[in-house]
């Protein structure tokens, strides 16, 4: 495993945001969990927020929660469906429409964790086509957006569990061979390597804007649930509220590796924050280390590739 990761301010928290007044901001997942707090604390910090929500009830209900916080916050709420590529492109059109001066962060925050094999509407595997193409189809329709503004960030939230991931070119939908932790490593592995590369061809483009990559550590939010009440074993609720009560951090901690990643001055690209605590589980955020395999140029820039035919988006970027 990759080492030595570079320590980031000591106990930073979100009182350390600068301001945020004149920029832009859209969040994927907005409506609950560490979403609805990026977008919260982004708001509280001046930024002009799009809560990017596949439920219009409930990212009704994140908007009123964080108006209700942050009276003067600048914040609409936007449909997009990440599992579904028609609904990735339609956001991403009429946002920049509506938006011509830009956008400056980009948070590939949404996801869901360990379900049941499901297909999405354009026929893939569920967590690698929310988790992953989604995201990588809606930056590439956005990157003109993020490229007319200076210092713009990409910010793509991974997860521990990308340790445990590999990428199975040879059944990337799990076709042949499907676990539901096996496909979330997948997903969560490829968020790193899509980082990875974005970077390396932002670089060799001179583009100013950032790939950064975060993880919330174990944060107690609904995710942890959805997986097992899709099978039907509700019972498991109350142990893991329990688990989540004793190990999980709130999703206001949580959410500091993000908004580290998105603000804080002076970071490289390709940066992967995380908790500081042992284990990386909980704590105030810093520049953390990742797995050999997400550290592979070859699987990135083959990744990209196949994501790229997956999706039918094609970056604007030139490569020598």
């Amino acid at each position: 495993m990759t080492t030595n990761p570079a320590t980031s301010p000591s106990r930073w928290t979100a009182s350390d945001m600068p301001n945020l007044a004149g920029r832009t901001a859209i969040v994927t997942g907005a409506n609950s969990g560490i979403g609805l707090v990026t977008a919260q604390q982004l708001a509280a910090h001046g930024a002009e927020v799009t809560l990017a929500v596949r439920d219009a009830d409930r990212g009704a209900r994140a908007e009123a929660m964080i108006r209700s916080t942050v009276p003067a916050a600048n914040v609409t709420v936007a449909p997009l469906d990440l599992s579904s590529l028609g609904s990735v492109r339609d956001f991403a059109a009429t946002w920049s429409s509506d938006h011509p001066q830009g956008l400056d962060l980009l948070i590939n925050n949404a996801g869901i964790m360990a379900i049941p094999r499901r297909v999405s509407a354009d026929g893939y595997e569920m967590q690698l086509a929310t988790n992953h193409l989604g995201h990588f189809a809606l930056t590439g329709l956005l990157l003109p957006a993020l490229v007319a503004r200076p210092r713009s960030r990409v910010v793509t939230v991974s997860s521990g569990a990308h340790r445990m991931g590999r990428i199975d070119f040879d059944d990337l939908m799990g076709e042949q061979k499907y676990g539901a932790w096996r496909a979330y490593g997948q997903s969560k592995l490829a968020n790193l390597l899509f980082t990875a590369e974005l970077q390396r061809r932002l670089d060799l483009n001179a583009i100013p804007t950032l790939a950064m990559a975060a993880h919330p550590g174990y944060t107690a939010t609904n995710l942890q649930s959805v997986g097992n009440r899709m099978r039907g074993r509700q019972w498991l609720d109350t142990p893991i509220r329990l688990v989540n009560g004793v190990i999980g951090q709130t999703p206001e901690m949580g959410a500091l590796p993000t908004l580290f990643a998105a603000t804080a001055p002076g970071l490289p690209g390709n940066t992967y924050v995380g908790p500081d605590s042992r284990g990386e589980l909980r704590g105030h955020p810093r520049q953390v280390g990742r797995s050999d395999a997400a550290a592979d140029l070859t699987a990135a820039q083959r990744l990209w590739s196949a994501s790229e035919d997956l999706t039918g988006v094609r970056y604007p970027l030139d490569l020598p």
